[in-house]
């Protein structure tokens, strides 16, 4: 009896796993330790600001009293606002009208326009969170370490994710050349780009969850 080879299953985040699945392709095996790999995401001004974050003293007690039921609403809004607009895009939804052929130069503007507009609500979210953080007793480091990593990896994340749209177009050639004379794949091709952006912004608001949790409980 013949025997089946099965790809072992892709590990990682929820994003990780549906690129894969969508490109059918494995993801390259990631490097030994965190330390190795930030060795080489790290030039020397970044990895200076890095040991200046993680050498720095905690304050002492402070009158400063961080909102954190303020900034745990305004993340949270923030991040439904961000999902409601991936979900309701009507690029992305069910019933388009027969007649209007699929453009994927609209799929890929959908792409880098939400892309862009996650990237601005994270920076900003992440920027009230830290100084709230500062302003707490023994939170400083914390929040300096969070700054030097955003500024030495956002550079990366941008150029890595930057390719999504691409690979959602190709995508879509593909399927679209698989039937030429159909237009069913489009539902299919809708729903996969609705979950790959909603992972996309998954995976980007996690240093905001973070900080979110480091913040006392009021």
């Amino acid at each position: 009896m013949a025997h089946i080879a099965l790809r072992p299953p892709v590990r990682g985040p929820t994003f990780i796993r549906l690129l894969a699945r969508l490109t059918g392709t494995d993801p390259a095996p990631p490097d030994p330790s965190l330390p190795d790999r930030l060795g080489h995401w790290l030039n020397w001004k970044h990895a200076l600001a890095l040991a200046a974050a993680l050498d720095t003293q905690p304050t002492g007690p402070t009158t400063a009293a961080a909102a954190a039921d303020s900034l745990h609403t305004e993340c949270a809004r923030a991040r439904e606002a961000l999902t409601a607009a991936i979900e309701s895009a009507p690029l992305l939804a069910s019933a388009a009208p027969a007649t209007t052929e699929p453009d994927p130069a609209a799929f890929r503007q959908l792409c880098l326009d939400r892309q862009r507009a996650t990237q601005a609500a994270v920076g900003r979210l992440r920027g009230r969170l830290r100084d709230a953080l500062a302003a707490l007793p023994g939170m400083r480091p914390l929040a300096e370490v969070d700054g030097a990593m955003e500024a030495a990896l956002t550079p990366r994340e941008h150029a890595l994710l930057a390719g999504v749209a691409d690979l959602l177009v190709r995508r879509f050639e593909r399927l679209r050349a698989a039937e030429p004379a159909s237009s069913t794949w489009i539902d299919g091709f809708r729903r996969d780009t609705r979950s790959v952006l909603l992972a996309e912004l998954d995976l980007r608001f996690r240093p905001v969850d973070a900080l979110l949790a480091a913040l006392p409980a009021s």
